[in-house]
């Protein structure tokens, strides 16, 4: 399994830049910098100049209440289980 690379803030910026600023190409960029090109062009809409960071921080709620969701919801199905299991002995 391959485990996904974090980058900082300021790379994803300077990435950016190259390509908006100084007119490199897309895949060019992401080759020299060994990142995808699907990664660039995902930053270089988050990072547009006047794009508002909000919708980064929505993503990431919603994203974490989908997991807590997940987990809540795994929770209650094994408590119906365990009631339906204990109901079968008491009788």
């Amino acid at each position: 399994m391959s485990k996904a690379i974090r980058y900082t803030e300021e790379f994803k910026q300077e990435a950016v830049a190259q390509v908006i600023d100084r007119g490199y190409s897309v895949k060019d960029t992401a080759i020299r910098l060994g990142i995808s090109t699907k990664s660039m062009y995902n930053w270089i809409k988050i990072c547009q100049p006047g794009a508002d960071p909000v919708p980064n921080k929505q993503a990431d709620e919603i994203r974490r209440l989908k997991g807590d969701l997940k987990r809540v919801t795994e929770e209650r199905d094994i408590l119906k289980k365990a009631t339906v299991y204990f109901a079968g002995e008491a009788k």
